[in-house]
């Protein structure tokens, strides 16, 4: 055989491993996408936009996207070792949510019960007022909550989660008692703030970003302004050390196996890795994160020691 011969071999080789290597990328069947919140919300919006991508990349696949919500997504948390383990079962987790609420005691789960195996992106927080609100601006809600002490209303998504949390850090580090108004869901409060049934929402740069022309967010918990949002101040521009939010990633059940968790992983990670992927969370105001299986138990440890602070603050744990 002449080396061009060689060559030509060597290269169809190539090929046929790449292209083994896809396929085996893929699962063998479909997939169940459980959401521990309503339709709408960022938690949705992400996971329609995984379905798109992933479906362009496994086009013989189908992601089925189900919901089960309540308490603030415990409800879909406390039942997910219930499940097949059967590695096509993957649920919605957030943070810090899995770490919040078991200190208050009234989910049906703990901690450690919740098995993440990829957190794929980060939301800042922001708050968020209706379009034709008064509130102009950080100094003008300030301003207002100081002269009408704990009449202000804030809607969130869920008790003792990202939302939540961040409004208590809004009345500690302002000076002010407004009060926190949760909601099932980011897809259940839009309703309210656009309604001005609420004087606007703690809620994420996603929300303000896809809810443009009807809400103004008048600062995000950011290093430096979104692209997107470029009249919006940060709050370490308003003095105030605060870069925060919320992450969102998959679980699947404990009784799953390692080898199937870590073919998970890598699926959300080349997910991530799509050009296309990347201009939707963009898009629509999410950070793309990569935290898959090799780095879960130390960014797990690190993330528990930061939200136990949290929950002191909330008043949670002593």
């Amino acid at each position: 055989m002449n080396i061009a011969s060689i060559a030509a071999a060597a290269l169809a080789a190539a090929m046929l491993a790449a292209g083994g290597a896809s396929a085996q990328s893929c699962p063998d069947r479909n997939l169940n996408y459980w959401q521990a919140f309503p339709a709408g919300g960022e938690s949705d919006i992400s996971a329609r936009h995984q379905q798109l991508v992933l479906k362009k990349r496994c086009p013989a696949i189908e992601t089925v996207i189900q919901y089960k919500p309540g308490a603030g997504g415990g409800l879909m948390w406390a039942q997910i070792n219930s499940m097949p383990g059967d590695g096509y079962n993957v649920i919605g987790v957030n943070l810090p949510h899995i770490v919040l609420q078991p200190f208050e005691g009234q989910v049906q789960y703990k901690t450690e019960d919740i098995l993440p195996v990829y957190w794929f992106h980060y939301t800042p927080d922001a708050i968020v007022v209706p379009a034709d609100s008064p509130i102009k601006t950080f100094a003008d809600l300030v301003k207002m909550a100081k002269s009408q002490p704990e009449k202000l209303t804030f809607a969130g998504s869920g008790t003792n989660s990202a939302n939540h949390a961040a409004h208590e850090k809004l009345n500690v580090v302002a000076g002010i008692r407004t009060t926190y108004v949760p909601f099932k869901g980011t897809g259940d409060l839009t309703t309210a703030v656009l309604g001005g049934h609420v004087t606007g929402a703690m809620s994420y740069s996603a929300f303000a970003i896809n809810n443009r022309g009807k809400v103004r967010a008048i600062a995000v918990a950011m290093d430096k302004r979104h692209p997107l949002l470029p009249d919006t101040p940060t709050f370490k521009e308003l003095g105030f050390d605060w870069i925060d939010g919320a992450y969102r990633g998959i679980g699947m059940p404990k009784s799953t196996t390692p080898e199937a968790r870590k073919r998970m992983s890598d699926l959300w990670a080349a997910l991530n890795n799509e050009p296309e992927m990347k201009e939707l969370a963009a898009k629509s105001g999410f950070e793309l994160v990569n935290v898959g299986v090799d780095r879960m138990d130390a960014f797990m440890k690190e993330r528990i020691r930061a939200y136990t602070e949290v929950a002191k603050r909330m008043g949670l744990t002593k």
